[in-house]
């Protein structure tokens, strides 16, 4: 693509879609996870917009729960100390994976939803 100097998509993330398969329960978890109050989901109960700061939105999204939750974490959370993040998740029941890795500029660390999604918070470094 060499030479494009514009495009009609805008370089800005809008929303995050997290697959699941059980809406009430996913809705419940991430909603402690978060420290969120419960709500509603929308669109005949199979998308749940979760409560967010900024201009990034995260649903969860029961449209096809047959998908497999293969692959790396698509996003992450950041966080001011994960050290209280992976006390929260152990104290949540949440299977944490790895333990805190410190890259440099960023450390992170990596967790499972009920579903199997590989998920992430990350602290800033250095």
């Amino acid at each position: 693509m060499p030479g494009v100097t514009t495009s009609p998509l805008q370089n800005r993330v809008g929303q995050i879609f997290i697959p699941v398969r059980d809406m009430a329960a996913a809705a419940a978890w991430y909603g402690a996870l978060l420290g969120l109050p419960p709500g509603a989901p929308t669109h005949e109960d199979r998308i749940y917009d979760l409560p967010a700061v900024g201009d990034v939105r995260v649903a969860l999204d029961a449209h096809h729960p047959g998908f497999t939750a293969d692959g790396p974490p698509r996003f992450f959370w950041w966080a001011d100390d994960l050290t209280a993040v992976r006390d929260h998740l152990r104290a949540l029941g949440v299977e944490v994976v790895g333990d805190v890795t410190d890259i440099g500029s960023v450390a992170f660390l990596q967790f499972r939803d009920p579903d199997g999604n590989l998920l992430m918070a990350c602290e800033r470094r250095g």
